[in-house]
């Protein structure tokens, strides 16, 4: 298990917030969004971050690098509703040569509703290991260009 980042329940702690709306389609029988749902949240949060850094997923693909996710965590503590604003705060913790954590806070309003940290690895086109651009190390160290 590589997972080390510990998210925080502090919104200050994060360097960049990707709004979302959830969607009916979400719902699961309880009339929630199901837990399934939350995992393409991050994902497009992620994205959003790198898309803010100014190195679009598109642009670290043509580059010859993909970044392969390799775990997940997620603590689901409240849950989320149909048409509920997410906030999605995302920060870049734990860089290694190769890998990377990011860690996640989910909140509707000042109520946190879940925490997550995904961990990733840099590979090539063929999927063998490779080193993460350096960029990404600036970008784990709060260097995010202003809203």
């Amino acid at each position: 298990m590589r997972l080390s980042l510990t998210p925080s329940t502090d919104a200050s702690d994060y360097g960049f917030v990707h709004r979302i709306r959830t969607r009916f389609a979400e719902t699961d029988a309880m009339g929630i969004i199901h837990h399934g749902a939350v995992v393409p949240y991050l994902e497009e949060a992620r994205a959003a971050l790198l898309r803010h850094a100014g190195h679009s997923y598109n642009s670290v693909r043509a580059a010859g690098v993909d970044f392969a996710v390799l775990e997940l965590s997620v603590h689901y503590r409240r849950p989320l509703r149909f048409d509920d604003l997410v906030d999605i705060s995302v920060r870049v913790g734990h860089v290694t040569r190769a890998t990377f954590q990011v860690a996640y806070l989910l909140q509707v309003g000042d109520e946190i509703r879940c925490t997550a940290v995904t961990v990733h690895g840099a590979v090539d086109p063929r999927g063998k290991a490779a080193r993460l651009p350096a960029w990404l190390a600036e970008v784990g160290n709060g260097s995010l260009p202003p809203d």
